[in-house]
């Protein structure tokens, strides 16, 4: 096929869609193809060259999308690669705007979709121009400052947390570029991963925001598709590096989650390759982690953990890669894994975690399907294929289903409903259709039988529907499935119930999936001709003589549901007479359900069928609402199936019924006709939407009735015949399929030659689908002609002399016309050629050409006929115009012509509406039955040919790109008159048409935006409220389309603003409305949501010309454009950089506009705020603003109204950013600093990272700090923090040397015009009076934060002028620091850290003398500080230091470390200043280890502190200061403090506590007491720190430092309480917090054996709360650290010997928490139940007990349990345990264990206590499913337990 296609087309196309080639004008395509192509190739290359980006090459790449959407990849390969570079080429330079950039890379997107087309030796592409794009975007510098607006980015954006959420959407920027770089990334060259590790390795610092961004850069831009012999190029230089370092965090930092999806996709790209056994353990912990489940009783969650779980498609990607291999340990841990979690799936058990687990669920199954498919069935490609040896095999594949059966058979009746569970079966069955069918199939029929549990019928039904095809077809392994379809067709027949809507149409889809699938013919007579058969066929064949029976049982049933739902059943009176909603849905489920059926039948099943339907029908009369509705559509899905024998015996007998009744002339003037002609007028209505050839039969029967009621009095009556009228026109005018069957041929032929049974369930052919289709012949076509002249030509001429005022109409008569010229419309519009008009000329220039394409969609229009389009058009405009002159208020004529102009401009045969829900189904029904293991397009033949005409409709649809036309301008004339009349309703239909119509016709917008702005005009006086209310919502657009104020586009932006601002001095305008008020509001919200900067410049570089030229030159088709000449590329060049002027000039037009608007004076208060918006948007980094904007917003800081001040806060802050002169920077290899610095540095192999010798200069020493003029100069600053961390960067880019720097101090003649009205103003004292004083006061009371505009503003202010303004500043900040309010206190913090970050380029003297100002005033806002105002002084220190080379700080560090905790002030004063200081040391990491030992040192006595705060925030800071000390992969031992060694001092001040053994209580002690107290107080005041300090690092650090928590665990225990009581003291309340986090802790292999003997001490000690805890902190540790521990066989076995002894404690309560324990480790499987374990409790169950004494003889002794007690007690728990583990089924050893337990009901207590609970557990939680686990049990236990289980008789 591909050899005859590549000589039409001149090339082997890339991959076309196959659709094209069924449709019945297939052999015109090729031809229409190749045109369209060379037409963009040429267009597009001219474009290019004549360095037109707009319209040009923006017209020329959206044709090629729509070319791609019709044709698929219908081009040759050296195309299709130059299309790829040329468009790569567009996409990446770098002054493009952004929403050009956005529609060019989605189209690129689209070009590299389907990367098996194209290799890498096909095409190679550059990472770099990605990279810079990206970081552009993502991470622009001036965003912040409102100097760039990107489209949908949240204002102001919040970096850290945005790019955490991965739920962007394909529409925003950022998806789009992520989607980007996916798509290109195979195509890097080789050398890339060594480029992108050199270039991204020094930003790696954990500690700083940059790790989180050099790791999503490796996750977006590593390639891992090279191929095996490049992998040492490749993952090898980083997987081993990145690997560890995922291994050794443990605390999930945010940037663990780019690592995960990392991994997962380089284990899908290269199975086999890689071995990854030593991890699965790890991997299996980590991710059951991430899951988050809740485990033991008083679990505390780590926020962290929530917000930074895994995705879980990452996860599935990951385990699904794993699978198979040689070593089988994937499978091995993944069926621990759900072992682990299967109980949490039953249906009882609900939380936040649910989800998750459905997700991981419902995606794995499917991920393997995806890769079993790849590795069997898949074309080969470039990819690299999986080796043999790692593929999955069929064992692998059994055991992976087996794995997963358990927990999706739970979740099919979850909560969240059965859709996660059904989709899981439906990709498990197609692996091991025995397997999982079955079980499936054992809990449906039950659900059948029950009525009580609709939900189980609801849940179990939508399953068999997702394994449907799988139990059809059978296979090999599952012959005996498709003997269960009849069985489950009759069964389900009674779920088509009145009273019960879901499971109404559960049932409906249940039966339409299986009848889809199995042509219903009886094949019972086979049996006695054919003896070939085997024992399953020959079952089918004798059940399928059931098939009749079930039609008609079916039809019975549907005829109750319609009986029960007609409208006086149903309703009131006074209700509406409308369908509802639901009946709506029932209606379409029934009448889809029952084509299926007929569809499906043979001729003798749907004989009977039609004869039962047509009884039903004609002996009956139904209203047409409801009822009727469901019959009529019952009898058109039998009349669609097979025309001739269903129009037979309906069209004679309703025109006969018709003809009696309107015998009588009176009838036909009624006003309510009778119910029996309404009922046969709306059956033959229905009926005729039929294969338009048989009904040419009928022809003159039809058009009779039509005349007889077209002009009915009752309008009921006349729309019915409308209906009508629209079915035959469309059935004889249109191209449709006429039949859908699941085989290509019918069941016509005779059994004998054909056996039904074979096609079960059997796929369509795409090569053989011999699809039948309708296309109009020429009776037909006739036909349809002589009806409209019959019909339409009277309406329109009755209309035309109306509207010239030659007769008179009623209302109703004009409506009726205009009903009947609809439909007329509606049903023969495909027909109609489409109007004709004049090009408008002159809207864009453009040197290329910009002309529509026609697509030829099967019509051939015939000219001799009249073309009824014009005319009706012609007759519209002029009643509309009549109409709206006379009678205005006839709102329902005017709908109908609104209606009938949308149709004239865009129908043409079908409804973008209903193309768009029928796609949306077609695309349901395909996910729910396609087969992804085959792949190939394997669906069902009906499926195929709905695919093949929804092709058909998109081609009818594709509108976008027509031209411009005279007609279409007075059409969209008189929408725009109906969008501003005086009836809203009116308007906003209009409206809608209106919009659409502007997305259809290129550049009309510029067209019909002065005719609105028009109505917005303060000097036109004649307008209405209706009509400035009609132009404000035109300029709004609805949600969809586009919004006509804001098109990116100067020339419009240019009129629109402007108009918007000026229209607040119209008469029409009032605020006292408040609709207009809203509309002002939506209007400015909507534009500054979607306004994004628009582009000053618009070259296109030269390399991108030279691909186009190769694209004209190159491959067939030849563009018959002619290359562009020297003189054509000059012109182009010329006018491109005319453009460019033009848009500056437009830019700074539009600013003076709005400048003058907000002059005037009488302009209201709101439009002010609306220009004042405007003017914002209008900031840009690539162009100043004009200096009388400048001047406006500087005056404007001290405006009075507060919405105003802050928008030129903003703005002021952005025209800092615009005026800075740069500095100039120099590249420096680290190398030579070294030198400098005299530092010898050996080179070390490999990577180190870390506190290296070579970055030692960098860190803070108080030594060597530059405390002169000369060392200032000398000393090399390095602001950024994490550079030299990790490894240096190979060029460093420092500032160069001051005398270098632009001049610092300017005077005022040397400014330019824009600094010198900032000079000005702040050099004017009233002016900065006014401004502070603005700036100190109170917003919202208790709301306010410290602000970062503000401080944006003033760091702009003392970079740009230096010191000049401080002496002004100066007063005014002393003044506010000794105000204690927290507005004035929040001011000066302000400005401040904008002082301080502002000096960053001053000379030396001038920072020292600033410090010296600034240091007395700090230190009296500290002593100052409040409780309102402490996060501010925190945030302005932390704001100053951030990114600050610490040598440059050093006198503002010294300072907070001069006394933070001296006790002046109160403990209140004191944790404010650890807070600020902590905000300045976090911001500086690892540079500063010298201040974190001296304040260490400082703090270490300070830590016995008797106050909460003060411990609280000391614990804060102590978890900063041992922040640098991680244990990471490559990481030198840290000079910064260490955590082990203060472990060490801690141990030695607590030993008082740990020695003693009686109970710590928390001395509370008062507060005024004097004098030393003893050892052990000042022990338990350290201990409070201490915890405070664990408690805060669980959630911080990076990883734990388990050893030196081991050691205080022992402490820990004996403090925690074991109640759940919130009472208790601080001290308790703290130790019960720090075990739950420990005990959820990561640990390492090599740890485990540490913390289990740390344990096992414990356990032996002589507090019962010690020992009960460590069981709990057990349960948590073992299963946070699951597979970590099941990986080490000796630690399995150590936890076992631990619980079991502690089963036998002598405290009751230890023992129970160990049967607890047991229980929960044999749930999860840890642990397993094996004879050693059961015999050694039967053994402890058999201990005797001591005779009991007298009851008289009390003595001492008996409070005390006897050893026996004990040991038979711990027996009896044991067992206990054991049943309880099992909460959901019935091992085999159950029943015995039972029995066993029962034995000892009568023991003393506490014996009998725990075997009273155990039963009662046991039957509360398998009593649900009861039924099934009775059958494990023989008969005599059964007794036993009915006995047991039954409450015991209180008489006895």
């Amino acid at each position: 096929m591909k050899e005859a296609q590549s000589d039409t087309l001149g090339f082997v196309p890339q991959k076309d869609i196959v659709y094209n080639k069924l449709l019945p004008y297939a052999e015109k395509l090729d031809e229409e193809s190749n045109d369209i192509l060379s037409k963009i190739k040429g267009n597009l290359g001219r474009a290019v060259q004549l360095r037109e980006i707009w319209p040009g090459v923006l017209f020329w790449t959206r044709k090629l999308s729509t070319y791609m959407r019709l044709y698929g990849r219908k081009f040759s390969k050296e195309d299709h690669v130059l299309f790829i570079k040329l468009l790569y080429e567009l996409v990446t330079i770098p002054g493009l705007e952004i929403s050009m950039m956005q529609g060019l890379a989605r189209l690129l997107i689209n070009l590299l979709k389907k990367r098996e087309l194209l290799s890498r030796d096909d095409l190679e592409l550059p990472w770099r121009p990605l990279y810079e794009l990206h970081d552009r975007i993502l991470f622009s510098k001036t965003e912040h400052l409102g100097l760039n607006w990107f489209p949908n980015s949240p204002w102001p954006r919040s970096s850290a947390k945005l790019i955490m959420l991965k739920l962007v959407q394909w529409c925003s920027v950022e998806g789009v570029l992520k989607t980007l770089i996916k798509s290109c990334r195979p195509y890097f060259p080789v050398s890339a991963t060594q480029e992108m590790l050199d270039e991204w390795r020094p930003l790696f610092c954990p500690f700083d925001v940059t790790m989180q961004r050099a790791i999503s850069y490796f996750e977006l831009f590593l390639p891992t598709t090279l191929p095996p012999e490049l992998h040492h190029k490749g993952f090898k230089l980083w997987f081993e590096e990145l690997i560890n370092l995922w291994v050794s965090v443990q605390n999930l930092p945010s940037w663990e989650l780019h690592l995960v999806n990392l991994f997962a996709r380089l284990a899908n790209d290269n199975i086999g390759y890689i071995d990854w056994d030593s991890y699965i353990p790890k991997i299996f912990t980590r991710i059951l982690r991430s899951l988050n489940l809740p485990v033991g009783t008083s679990q505390m969650m780590v926020p962290r953990y929530v917000t930074n779980a895994y995705d879980i498609g990452h996860v599935v990607l990951w385990i699904s890669s794993l699978l198979g291999g040689p070593s089988k340990q994937t499978q091995a841990q993944l069926t621990g894994l759900f072992n682990s979690i299967t109980s949490f799936f039953h249906p009882s058990n609900h939380g936040r975690w649910l989800m998750k687990l459905m997700k991981l669920l419902q995606r794995l199954p499917a991920s393997v399907v995806r890769r079993v498919h790849r590795e069997r069935y898949r074309k080969l490609s470039w990819l690299t294929p999986v080796p043999d040896t790692h593929k999955l095999t069929e064992e692998d594949i059994t055991n992976f289903v087996e794995s997963m059966m358990q927990p999706v058979l739970l979740a099919m009746f979850s909560k969240t409903g059965s859709l996660d569970a059904a989709q899981a079966l439906q990709n498990l069955a197609l692996m091991r259709p025995e397997l999982v069918i079955p079980p499936v199939l054992e809990r449906t029929y039950p659900a059948l039988e029950t009525l009580t549990e609709p939900h189980q019928l609801t849940a179990t039904l939508s399953c068999m529907i997702g394994v449907a095809r799988s139990l059809v077809s059978g296979g090999k392994y599952f012959l005996e499935g498709p003997t269960h379809m009849l069985p489950l067709l009759m069964r389900a027949l009674p779920g088509v119930d009145p009273n019960d809507f879901s499971k109404c149409m559960i049932t409906f889809q249940f039966i339409a999936t299986f009848v889809t699938l199995v042509p219903l013919v009886d094949c019972s007579s086979v049996l006695h001709e054919r003896t070939d058969l085997t024992e399953v066929e020959r079952e089918m064949c004798s059940a399928s003589a059931e098939f009749e029976d079930f039609v008609l049982q079916f039809m019975d049933r549907c005829f109750a549901l319609i009986d029960s739902s007609t409208l006086e059943q149903t309703r009131e009176e006074t209700e509406t007479e409308k369908m509802t909603h639901l009946e709506s849905l029932v209606e379409l489920g029934l009448s889809s359900t029952f084509s299926t059926i007929l569809t499906q039948c043979s001729l003798d099943i749907f004989k009977v069928a039609l004869e039962k339907v047509f009884n039903f029908a004609t002996t009956n009369i139904f209203e047409t609402r409801v009822s009727g509705r469901m019959v009529a559509d019952m009898c058109r899905a039998a009349a669609k199936c097979h025309p001739a024998e269903s129009l037979k015996m309906f069209v004679p007998h309703c025109c006969s019924q018709i003809h009696q009744i309107a015998a009588n002339e009176e009838v036909l003037l009624e006003e309510e006709l009778d119910k029996e002609f309404l009922w046969n007028l709306q059956l033959l209505s229905e009926v005729t939407r039929v294969d338009g050839d048989k009904l040419l039969t009928y022809s003159s029967d039809l058009a009779h009735i039509l005349q007889l009621t077209l002009h009915l009095k009752c309008k009921q009556g006349y729309i019915l015949a409308c209906n009508l009228l629209h079915h035959i026109l469309r059935s004889t005018a249109l191209i449709y399929p006429t039949e859908y069957c699941s085989v290509p041929s019918g069941f016509r032929q005779p059994i004998s030659d054909y056996l039904p049974i074979k096609d079960w369930g059997r796929p369509g052919d795409l090569w053989n689908l011999d699809i039948r289709w309708h296309v109009p012949s020429v009776d037909e076509t006739n036909f349809t002609y002589s009806l409209l002249d019959q019909i339409l030509q009277p309406e329109l001429e009755r209309l035309q002399s109306y509207a010239e005022g030659d007769q008179d109409m009623s209302r109703d008569d004009v409506l009726q016309s205009l009903t009947i010229i609809q439909h007329c419309l509606l049903g023969a519009g495909g027909l109609m050629p489409p109007l004709k008009g004049e090009p408008i000329p002159e809207l864009v220039h453009s040197m290329v050409n910009l002309d529509e394409t026609t697509l030829y969609i099967g019509a051939d229009y015939d000219q001799s006929k009249e073309n009824y389009r014009e005319s009706i058009c012609r007759v519209m405009r002029l009643l509309l115009h009549y109409i709206l002159e006379n009678s205005e208020d006839d709102t329902k004529s005017l709908f109908s012509i609104i209606k009938i102009i949308s149709d004239l401009l865009h129908f043409k045969g079908s409804h973008k509406h209903e193309f768009d829900s029928r796609w949306k189904s077609f695309n349901l029904v395909k996910k729910s039955m396609e087969n992804r293991l085959h792949g190939r397009k394997q669906h069902i033949r009906a499926l195929l040919i709905d695919r093949v005409m929804l092709q058909h409709e998109l081609r009818k649809l594709t509108m976008e790109g027509c031209q411009y036309r005279s007609i279409h301008q007075e059409l969209m004339r008189d929408l725009l008159r109906l969008s501003t009349s005086t009836y809203s309703q009116v308007r906003s239909k209009a409206q809608n048409v209106l919009f659409t119509a502007l997305g259809t016709y290129n550049f009309c917008c510029r067209d019909v935006i002065p005719h609105v702005l028009e109505f917005l005009n303060p000097d036109n006086g004649s307008v209405t409220q209706q009509q400035f209310k009609g132009a404000l919502y035109c300029l709004l657009g609805n949600h969809s389309g586009m919004c006509l104020a804001n098109l990116h586009d100067w020339e419009c932006i240019a009129l629109t603003w402007p108009a918007i601002v000026r229209s607040g001095l119209s008469s029409a305008m009032s605020l006292e409305k408040p609709s207009i008020v809203r509309l002002f509001d939506d209007l400015a919200d909507k534009i500054h949501r979607q306004y994004e900067t628009i582009g000053i410049d618009f070259s296109i570089p030269v390399e991108s010309c030279d691909v186009a030229k190769q694209l004209m030159v190159t491959g067939n088709p030849v563009p018959k454009e002619p290359v562009p000449s020297e003189e054509e590329t000059a012109e182009g060049v010329k006018r491109q950089q005319l453009k460019n002027l033009e848009s500056i000039e437009k830019y700074q037009q539009l600013i003076c506009d709005l400048l003058d608007s907000l002059g005037n004076r009488n302009s209201p208060w709101k439009f002010e705020h609306v220009a004042i918006g405007f003017l914002s948007l209008l900031l840009r980094d690539d162009h100043q603003l004009p200096p009388a904007a400048v001047l406006f917003f500087i005056k404007t800081l001290n405006h009075d109204s507060l919405y105003v001040r802050k928008v030129a806060i903003s703005a002021v802050a952005g025209i800092m950013k615009q005026i800075k002169r740069p500095h100039k920077k120099v590249p420096i290899s680290p190398s030579e600093i070294f030198k400098r610095n005299k530092v010898a540095v050996e080179e070390t192999s490999g990577i180190a990272a870390g506190d290296r010798p070579d970055n030692k200069w960098l860190q803070y020493n108080s030594s060597s700090l530059p405390r002169t003029q000369q060392d200032w100069e000398c000393c090399v600053f390095v602001e950024k923090t994490h550079w030299g961390y990790y490894s240096w960067p190979r060029k460093l880019m420092i500032y160069a040397p001051e005398d270098e720097q632009p001049k610092l101090n300017l005077v005022r003649d040397e400014m330019t015009e824009r600094e010198q009205i900032i000079y000005d103003h702040f050099s004017d004292p009233v002016f900065v009076n006014q401004f502070i004083e603005f700036l100190s006061l109170e917003e919202r009371k208790g709301k306010d934060k410290f602000s970062t505009r503000r401080f944006c503003l003033f760091k702009g202010l003392f970079r740009n002028f230096s010191d000049t303004f401080l002496p002004l500043l100066q007063p005014h900040m002393e003044r506010l620091v000794a105000d204690t309010h927290e507005s004035k206190q929040r001011c000066v913090a302000e400005i401040i850290s904008g002082l301080i970050r502002g000096s960053k380029h001053w000379s030396y003297t001038k920072v020292d003398s600033l410090w010296k100002m600034l240091c007395p005033l700090l230190r009296t806002a500290l002593s100052n500080i409040t409780v309102e105002t402490y996060a501010d002084w925190g945030t302005c220190i932390a704001t100053a230091c951030e990114s600050r080379d610490p040598r440059k700080l050093h006198w503002l560090f010294e300072l907070l470390m001069e006394s933070p905790v001296n006790g002046e002030g109160g403990s209140f004063v004191d944790a404010c200043r650890l807070y600020v200081l902590q905000g300045g040391l976090a911001q500086q990491e690892w540079r500063v280890p010298e201040l974190l030992h001296r304040l260490l040192q400082y703090l270490e006595p300070k830590l016995t502190q008797v106050y909460k705060n003060v411990r609280e925030r000391i614990g804060s800071v102590l978890t900063y200061i041992f922040m640098i000390d991680v244990n990471l992969p490559y990481t030198q031992p840290t000079t910064s403090p260490r955590i082990s060694d203060f472990t060490e001092r801690i141990l030695l001040q607590l030993k008082p506590l740990t020695e003693g053994d009686e109970e710590i209580q928390n001395h509370v002690i008062e507060e005024n007491e004097v004098g030393e107290q003893d050892e052990r107080t000042q022990a338990i005041k350290l201990l409070k720190t201490v915890l405070k300090w664990l408690i805060a690092s669980a959630g911080r650090s990076f990883s734990t430092a388990v050893p030196e928590q081991l050691r205080l665990l022992p402490l820990l225990f004996k403090i925690a309480p074991v109640e759940n009581d919130d009472s208790y003291d601080e001290l308790k309340r703290d130790a019960k917090i720090c075990l739950s986090l420990m005990s959820q802790g990561l640990l390492y292999t090599e740890q485990i054996p540490m913390v289990l003997d740390g344990l096992q001490q414990i356990a032996g000690s002589s507090s019962w709360h010690a020992r009960y805890t460590v069981l709990t902190y057990l349960q948590i540790m073992v299963f946070y650290n699951l597979f970590t521990f099941m990986s080490d066989q000796k630690a399995v076995d150590n936890v076992r010997a631990l619980v079991i002894s502690l089963l036998e404690d002598e405290q009751l309560e230890v023992r129970e928490m160990a049967a607890t324990t047991l229980s929960g480790f044999l749930q999860c499987n840890f642990l397993h139940m094996d004879a050693p374990m059961q015999t050694h409790f039967e053994a402890l169950c058999k201990t005797c007990l001591p005779k009991k004494r007298k009851r008289g003889i009390v003595t001492i002794g008996d409070t005390v349990p006897s050893a026996d007690l004990v040991r038979r007690h711990a027996g009896v728990l044991g067992l206990s345990a054991c049943i309880l583990s099992s909460p959901y089924d019935v091992p085999t050893w159950m029943p015995q264990l039972l029995m066993d337990l029962s034995a000892h009901l009568n023991d003393t207590q506490p014996i009998e206590m725990t075997v009273k609970k155990t039963l009662s557990n046991f039957r509360r939680t398998h009593h649900d499913n009861w039924q099934q686990h009775k059958q494990q049990f023989t008969d005599d236990q059964l007794l036993v337990l009915t006995d047991l289980l039954v409450s015991p008789c209180y008489y006895a």
